[in-house]
C-alpha cells in the first residue's frame, strides 16, 4: 500500500471508530454524528482506493461522484451505491442542513454499514471484526 493510501485509510478508520462509538452509545447517542462519521469514513475509503491506483479526483464530498471513478477498477462496488446515496446526505455541505430535520438520522443509520464492507478492500478483516482487532 502506498503511504498516501495508508494515510487515507488511517483517517477512514478514525471516522469508523467514531461512528461506531456514537451509534453504540447507550446514553445519549448522537445518531446524526454517527452518520456524519460514517459518510466521512466512506469518502476516505473511496479516495484511498483511487489514490492507490493513481486515479486523480477533484476535491469533493460526493460519494456517488467518487464511486463513479472507482467503478472501473472495482466494478462490484456498484452494490454499494444505495448506501452511498443515503450517506451522501451527511456530507459536510449537507450536514448542517440536516441538523434541523428531526428523525432523518435514525432512519438512515443502516447506511453506515457501508463502512463494514469498504475496509475489506484494504485489510484482511472479516466483516464482524472491529477496527481494534485489525
Amino acid at each position: 500500500m502506498k503511504p498516501i493510501t495508508g494515510e487515507w485509510v488511517d483517517k477512514a478508520e478514525g471516522d469508523w471508530i467514531a461512528a461506531q462509538r456514537e451509534a453504540r452509545a447507550r446514553k445519549n447517542p448522537v445518531y446524526d454524528a454517527a452518520c456524519f462519521h460514517a459518510q466521512q469514513c466512506a469518502e476516505k475509503y473511496l479516495k484511498a482506493r483511487l489514490e492507490e491506483d493513481g486515479i486523480a479526483f477533484a476535491r469533493t464530498h460526493n460519494l456517488i461522484n467518487l464511486l463513479s471513478l472507482v467503478l472501473p477498477i472495482e466494478p462490484t462496488w456498484i452494490t454499494l451505491q444505495p448506501n452511498l446515496n443515503a450517506l451522501n446526505v451527511y456530507c459536510p455541505h449537507s450536514f448542517f442542513k440536516l441538523l434541523c430535520c428531526a428523525g432523518v438520522a435514525s432512519s438512515r443509520i443502516s447506511s453506515f454499514q457501508f463502512c463494514v464492507v469498504c475496509p475489506l478492500a484494504f485489510t484482511n478483516r472479516k466483516p464482524n471484526q472491529s477496527s481494534a482487532s485489525a
